[in-house]
């Protein structure tokens, strides 16, 4: 992958510890990753960066995931820019609630690997979802 084709994967995420794992795979990977912890900075970081994709927690400061998923769909960003979310819940309803406000895909912390993640990634950026 050449730097002209690098694609920008907008990491938001509050657990530092997550957020390096995820950057440090994704960086090794071949993609460029920029962090953001809170949900206000990262849709400011949406607009600035213009990334391919966004990994997005829900549960964030200032802002979380879901009103980010909102501001998003009102400003008809989704489904044009692929968002994963990354959740600890994997309650169906919430799942079909995020599927519905136009991520491409969705994770469960406790049963994600970074392989799982890239696949997803992957996935996403092909727009096979």
């Amino acid at each position: 992958m050449t730097s002209e084709q690098k694609k920008k994967i907008l990491v938001i995420e509050d657990d530092s510890i997550i957020a390096r794992l995820l950057e440090h795979r994704l960086t090794r990977s071949g993609y460029e990753v920029a962090v953001e912890s809170n949900g206000k900075t990262g849709l400011e970081a949406i607009a600035s960066k213009r990334p391919d994709l966004v990994l997005l927690d829900i549960v964030l400061p200032e802002m979380d995931g879901f009103a980010v998923l909102r501001e998003l769909n009102e400003k008809k960003i989704t489904p044009a820019l692929p968002v994963v979310v990354i959740s600890n819940s994997g309650q169906p309803v919430e799942v079909d609630r995020i599927l519905d406000m136009g991520a491409c895909d969705y994770l469960v912390k406790v049963n994600f690997s970074p392989q799982g993640v890239l696949e997803k990634v992957k996935k996403c950026l092909s727009h096979n979802y």
